[in-house]
């Protein structure tokens, strides 16, 4: 037994003497060649190792079961005008699992969480997000183009050149695959990386993407226009949207039908019957609110040409989320333009002209990015009124097109629109598929996603789950069987945001 003991000890000291020498040295060389690290238009301000498996975060619950790891700081000035800071979390060895993933931010970014930095680094990966640029807050962003260029791009993919060789300084080696993962504003993020920069990425995850970016956000003041004019009560709302799952209710599967929207397109004769039903729900709706509903759900025209700006308020969507978030205006426009003042004609034409070319991620040529093995998976909401699934279906309906065809665009790219999905939660699927383990399993092992498994739990406990297709398969119940099946959706059924308000893109 002691010469076993013995035999095991010295296997472990060798073991750990391997891996030493594959990291290219021990801990404090590691951590010495991330602070010497050269990094172009930019310093590294800090490199601490952290041992502790737990992470204290004020006013949050505690982090728990971290590795030990390196966590490096870095700021970034590119362009006089542009200060751009960027963390990266390393796990030490064996704990990495060889990969590296970026990490989206969301709304306006501007700081960096550590939560987000914190769940991958516990599953192995090596981890690094970016401000984006806009600290101290969206006002940075006035009259500021090197800040438009790293919010709409520059930020995250400086980020990810700085990170691979962090990765590369850290473990002697670089990363097998890397990753992207992001949602909202994190989604456009991917879709710029996919299109601007196909060689950062192997895979790449963009959930709820705001990719149609400065079109969504003249959404967001067509609606707050609208509520200012004429507000809507929480109960009115509610009436809204019991009398959307209502009339749709007979297309949805059991566990939808009248509960919530599954499949949000629909037409004009469609939402006067739903704005109809709402007033007979609640007595308090006026004419004024009908007419106002009328708008929403048919979204932002152009005034004068009636061109297609943005899709409008998906049925069974909250308002609350439809409107604000307008500091892209003021960065167009200044601090001090009144945003009550700001016209659908003149003043939207150049609007979108300023920031487009910078901040939507539109280019439907995928082609680079794919021929190089990269993979991508889209995923949308039904009910998400903060990004509409609207402009989503339209991109890939744009580059199946290009692509020659729905297979051809499927080889790389898969769209899900996840039922009752909102921003985050909603009245339906809450817990939708894993997908950056899928987008993994794509490119690692050729296992296209098809079938995925999602849910809705509430107080941590599971109600139902049920399985989502790409699109545009969708997901059907069958009576005789009392089982789910997929079957073929419509293809479209949206309105295409007008190209005049998706400028190609700059550089």
């Amino acid at each position: 037994m002691i010469a076993l003991a013995c035999v095991a000890g010295m296997v472990t000291a060798d073991m750990a003497k391997a891996q030493e020498a594959a990291a290219g040295g021990g801990l404090e060389e590691r951590l010495a060649r991330l602070r010497g690290l050269k990094v172009a238009n930019g310093v590294v301000t800090s490199v601490e190792h952290f041992d502790s498996p737990t992470l204290e975060i004020p006013d949050k619950p505690a982090i728990t079961n971290l590795p030990p790891r390196a966590v490096m700081k870095v700021e970034l000035r590119p362009a006089e005008g542009s200060h751009i800071l960027v963390e990266i979390w390393l796990p030490d060895e064996p704990k990495w699992n060889g990969r590296l993933l970026g990490i989206g931010n969301g709304g306006a970014a501007g700081h960096i969480n550590p939560q987000q930095l914190a769940w991958p680094t516990q599953g192995g990966y090596a981890a690094a997000t970016t401000d984006m640029g806009t600290a101290p807050n969206p006002d940075s962003g006035v009259g500021n183009r090197e800040v438009w260029r790293d919010f709409g791009y520059r930020a995250t993919h400086l980020m990810t050149v700085v990170a691979k060789d962090a990765v590369r300084a850290y473990y002697g080696r670089g990363p097998e695959y890397s990753y992207f993962n992001g949602g909202s504003t994190g989604g456009q993020q991917a879709m710029q990386e996919a299109q601007r920069y196909p060689e950062d990425y192997d895979g790449i995850v963009a959930n709820i993407p705001a990719h149609c970016r400065a079109p969504l956000h003249a959404y967001f003041l067509w609606n707050d226009q609208i509520f200012a004019k004429c507000p809507f009560t929480k109960e009115q709302e509610a009436a809204v949207i019991a009398a959307a799952n209502e009339y749709l209710a007979a297309r949805e599967v059991p566990v939808a039908a009248g509960k919530f929207v599954s499949d949000p397109r629909w037409d004009a004769k469609d939402q006067e019957a739903v704005i109809a039903l709402a007033l007979k729900k609640d007595a308090t709706l006026t004419p004024a609110h009908a007419e106002a509903l009328r708008k929403l759900f048919a979204g932002p025209v152009q005034e004068g040409t009636g061109a297609r700006i943005f899709g409008g308020l998906p049925p069974g969507s909250t308002f609350e989320g439809s409107h604000g978030n307008l500091y892209l205006f003021k960065w167009v426009f200044g601090a001090k333009k009144p945003l009550g003042e700001i016209n659908f004609g003149a003043d939207i034409d150049t609007y979108s002209a300023a920031l487009g070319p910078w901040l939507n991620a539109e280019n439907d040529d995928l082609s680079a990015f794919a021929k190089r093995g990269g993979k991508m998976i889209m995923m949308a909401g039904s009910v998400d009124s903060v990004v509409p699934c609207w402009a989503s279906i339209d991109y890939y309906e744009r580059v199946a097109t290009r692509e020659g065809g729905l297979e051809k665009a499927q080889e790389f790219l898969k769209f899900y629109l996840i039922p009752g999905m909102a921003h985050g939660g909603g009245p339906g699927m809450n817990k939708p598929p894993d997908m950056l383990a899928a987008v993994r399993a794509w490119r690692e092992k050729g296992v296209a996603p098809g079938e995925l498994i999602g849910s809705r739990s509430v107080d941590g406990k599971k109600e139902w789950e049920m399985p989502v297709y790409p699109y545009p398969k969708k997901t059907a119940w069958d009576a005789a069987t009392s089982t789910y099946k997929a079957v073929d959706g419509p293809r479209g059924g949206v309105e295409p945001v007008a190209e005049k308000f998706r400028p190609a893109a700059t550089e």
